[in-house]
């Protein structure tokens, strides 16, 4: 069966040139011109993949990421963000709000479908390996809720969070590039997508784990050299 995308889009003409483009290589495609639609689409068909637009009337983007990752049927989707809005700040308020991946209009399609394809692969994938928590020192990582766990509490990561944080968490005490990070959670080729992903998402899972986020002692990196799970928690 065809993976199925959910398409929430405003503008007409950007609406239907992804539709066409993805029903040409294969996907199933259905589309809402408001966010509220987008969200009750949602809830209706189960997408296998939400591509969202962030402006739009009523609901914005930001929000019906928001109410779809607060909803643990449909937390699991993943959510790629298509925009004009290209700063720093509205990437991180997309990746903060749940999405996956962001993409500035206007947009390459092969690089659109790559992207696509990448968190189908992933969301499979996940859903193959995570059969079982796995615990590192003071962090506890639960697949079945994706809820993670310090001494301060519990949180519940976003699917791309808890992608992250369990390959990291495979590994500790190895560093991997953010290009790594990339190829291997991301499953991006190399030179696709931006070290901006893997930063921002290292920034908002430090947020909810660490007791200090601006001197982090589980999530470190390690200048020019990248990131990694630290094997033993400095007190």
């Amino acid at each position: 069966m065809a993976p199925l995308v959910l398409v929430v889009e405003d503008d007409e003409f950007v609406a239907e040139t992804l539709t066409r483009n993805l029903r040409q290589v294969d996907f199933e495609v259905i589309v809402a011109r408001r966010g509220a639609d987008g969200l009750e689409a949602a809830r209706q068909e189960l997408p296998d993949v939400i591509i969202l637009d962030v402006v739009m009337p009523g609901m914005s983007g930001i929000d019906v990421c928001r109410h779809i990752r607060a909803n643990p049927q449909l937390a699991p989707i993943p959510i790629l963000f298509l925009t004009g809005k290209k700063d720093i700040s509205d990437k991180v308020a997309g990746f903060e709000a749940g999405a996956d991946d962001y993409l500035v209009k206007p947009f390459d399609f092969t690089e659109l479908e790559l992207r696509v394809r990448a968190l189908l692969r992933r969301g499979h994938l996940g859903s193959l390996k995570n059969a079982e928590s796995m615990r590192v020192g003071d962090l506890q990582l639960d697949s079945r809720t994706f809820e993670i766990s310090t001494p301060a509490g519990t949180q519940r990561l976003t699917p791309v969070e808890f992608e992250l944080m369990r390959f990291l968490m495979s590994s500790p005490g190895r560093v991997f590039s953010a290009q790594q990070l990339l190829n291997k959670v991301w499953d991006y080729p190399q030179g696709a997508g931006t070290t901006d992903l893997v930063r921002v998402h290292v920034r908002n899972i430090r947020a909810k784990i660490e007791p200090n986020p601006q001197s982090p002692v589980y999530l470190r990196n390690y200048p020019r050299r990248g990131y990694g799970i630290a094997a033993r928690t400095e007190t």
